[in-house]
């Protein structure tokens, strides 16, 4: 169905959005929790990245980043919904623990609270997952960039300068690499952004219901039949991606704004006091200095305290992780499980039989994110191959603007360009409209390793007689192997994570595992749900096992002519 095949106008359609009742709680809402979920999550990634996290012999990203990323929005809130639910594992946890004190209390815990720990109104719930899931993805940006040889060796140089003026490792990434790095993640930053204010399945799972956020509320009024309503719903996009770019704009001038007059002041005041001694009598001077060096000791304990959240973070993240894995693997095998019982009362295996049976989803799931991993791969080879080094800047911010746009409109035009090729509910169309959708991630995954590849030998290879293409084949190409590997995963689990893509472009004749776990979170299947659930995180971290498989250092033997055996 063409959602654009509309007989009303879309000014007509703006002024009707206008005067709906739920417009201006729902665009509060979606404000709010966007704004919050991207200020959190940049402070939480610069706490942890002013440990040294990339800017160290460290194997930290290695550890517990491909895990996380692999990871889709969808399992990891309904993993919340099981863990946080009034009927969830905590609420288990808390009324066994109160058990023991409730035999001569007034008050009984037979029945679930009715407090709105999930769906709540206030969108916290909704903020935390966006926090949780945006946090890997911001880290995977900065060290993408901070892990260039040349960028790594400069600003270590920069801390070890600042270490011998009698600045702490956590004050002077504070100083010196964060007014560096800040810039370079404009990029990561305005697509979390985007995708905190337009994302649809985590709020339609774990967001507000009364009213919910624009974005659900738009998908609710693209999906019905009346041409006016969807009009109406196309507005609301239009809405969204409007406030998309007003925000970005205002957040660009501030930080512009700031950086020309108190960020130089705010970063370069030292720790100590630089006074002239010709004023040291000064009172008005002396006052000043003591409020300099208060400034900066704040500063310094702020930046420390900052390294030590990092810290936490870098514990806690992980475990949280873990924690959502063991709870959608125990829910996925619980029979019978009575409230308040801590414990099920039976165990089955019916939910993962149902789920391995479903062959035609899990079918195409695998040759949907398969099939466009390697033609999203192919693409930014051949681009970062092909296009001159000037175009890669304005290639990569290109990429960067296709994450930052809503994903309802993204869905939209991809259904709509499918629809002009005749490919609308096909699986020709499903899967360019995958590629289309994993692409930017991909080359974004790249744009690391590229730069920081030595072009000589390339020169080296043509200055012995070799073609390009036995350099490409037999150097460039094996050093990046493991890089390679880790974008052809992220492309899988971009893909096996797209929802409104799938929807819109497949007419809903296609059915993934991410469509099967969106169906069934509003049902009472726990079990089920679940199993799909945790089937959703295993597929992409079984390929992120095997990148990193096939990325692993490898030792070859000498020839026989180097060891004297010739």
């Amino acid at each position: 169905m063409d959602f654009f095949s509309t007989h009303t106008s879309l000014a007509t359609a703006c002024a009707q959005l206008l005067q709906q009742p739920q417009f201006a709680q729902a665009l509060v809402l979606s404000l709010c929790s966007g704004v919050a979920a991207t200020l959190l999550a940049l402070a939480a990634s610069a706490c942890i990245l002013s440990t040294g996290l990339g800017l160290r012999a460290q194997r930290q990203p290695a550890a517990f980043l491909p895990a996380m990323l692999a990871l889709p929005h969808v399992a990891f809130a309904l993993g919340c919904v099981l863990l946080l639910a009034p009927s969830g594992w905590l609420v288990r946890l808390m009324f066994a623990l109160l058990r023991p004190w409730t035999d001569t209390a007034p008050w009984t815990l037979d029945a679930p609270p009715p407090w709105q720990s999930t769906q709540d109104p206030w969108a916290l719930g909704l903020v935390l997952v966006l926090v949780c899931k945006e946090i890997p993805f911001l880290l995977w940006g900065a060290l993408a960039h901070m892990q260039r040889p040349d960028v790594a060796q400069a600003w270590q140089a920069q801390l070890r300068v600042a270490a011998t003026l009698g600045y702490s490792l956590p004050s002077a990434w504070w100083r010196v690499v964060w007014p560096q790095l800040l810039p370079c993640m404009a990029g990561p930053l305005l697509a979390v952004w985007a995708y905190s204010l337009s994302v649809v399945d985590v709020a339609w799972i774990i967001g507000p219901t009364a009213p919910p956020t624009l974005a659900v509320l738009a998908w609710q009024w693209l999906q019905d039949a009346d041409p006016s309503t969807r009009a109406l719903g196309l507005a609301a996009v239009l809405c969204l991606l409007l406030c998309t770019a007003l925000v970005a704009g205002l957040a660009v001038m501030g930080y512009r704004l700031d950086l020309r007059w108190r960020a130089p002041a705010r970063w370069t005041r030292g720790p100590q006091r630089l006074t002239d001694t010709l004023h040291s009598h000064s009172s008005k001077s002396h006052l000043c200095q003591r409020m300099g060096q208060a400034a900066s000791q704040c500063f310094a304990h702020s930046g420390a305290c900052g390294a030590a959240t990092g810290r936490g973070l870098m514990r806690a993240l992980p475990a949280v992780y873990l924690l959502l894995g063991v709870v959608l693997l125990w829910s996925s095998v619980a029979g019978v499980w009575a409230f308040p019982a801590l414990w099920p009362q039976s165990w089955t295996l019916q939910a993962w039989q149902q789920v391995l049976g479903s062959v035609e989803v899990l079918g195409t799931t695998l040759w949907l994110g398969l099939g466009s991993a390697g033609m999203a791969l192919v693409l930014a080879m051949a681009c970062l191959e092909c296009l001159p080094a000037r175009w890669h800047a304005a290639l990569f911010g290109t990429s960067y603007l296709l994450l930052a746009m809503p994903t309802l409109l993204w869905a939209l035009g991809l259904q709509r360009l499918c629809i002009a090729l005749g490919w609308d509910a096909t699986g020709w169309g499903l899967w360019l409209a995958h590629s289309a959708s994993v692409w930017p991630y991909v080359l974004l995954s790249l744009q690391g390793p590229y730069a920081a590849l030595d072009r000589r030998g390339a020169h080296l290879a043509a200055s012995l007689g070799r073609s390009h293409w036995a350099y490409l084949w037999h150097v460039q190409w094996p050093l990046l192997r493991a890089a390679l590997a880790a974008a052809f995963a992220v492309g899988f689990a971009v893909s096996v994570a797209q929802f409104l893509v799938t929807l819109f472009v497949g007419g809903g004749r296609f059915a993934t595992v991410t469509t099967e776990a969106l169906a069934l979170s509003s049902g009472g299947q726990r079990s089920l749900l679940a199993a799909f659930a945790l089937l959703q995180w295993l597929l992409p971290a079984g390929l992120f096992g095997l990148a990193l498989w096939l990325g692993r250092k490898r030792r070859f033997a000498p020839p026989l002519a180097a060891r004297g055996l010739a």
